[in-house]
């Protein structure tokens, strides 16, 4: 990958980031993000094992574009999770 792709990919995560913090504490009737909120922690983590379930079945028995629609799902619920807890993504990376 060259140095202005991983520039991008940075660009583009910083940016979710950003989003999907701020929707933490949106309206959960137009947030989707603020719904898992609302319903806590243990809902938002749930939902990522889902996604990160449905990632490995993909993985195993779906094409390349079903693992990667659930790769994108796992990515969002993960910067989710993340904020959730107050972990920036710079942390991990």
């Amino acid at each position: 990958m060259t140095h202005t792709a991983r520039l991008l990919v940075m660009d583009i995560l910083t940016r979710l980031e950003t989003t999907v913090t701020a929707r933490l504490s949106a309206d959960p009737g137009s947030s989707y993000v603020a719904s898992l909120a609302v319903r806590g922690l243990p809902t938002i983590a749930r939902k990522f094992g889902e996604e990160a379930t449905e990632a490995v079945v993909a993985a195993l028995s779906g094409s390349d574009e079903e693992l990667a629609g659930e790769a994108a799902d796992v990515l969002f619920h993960l910067t989710v999770l993340l904020a959730a807890k107050g972990i920036p993504l710079a942390q991990i990376m």
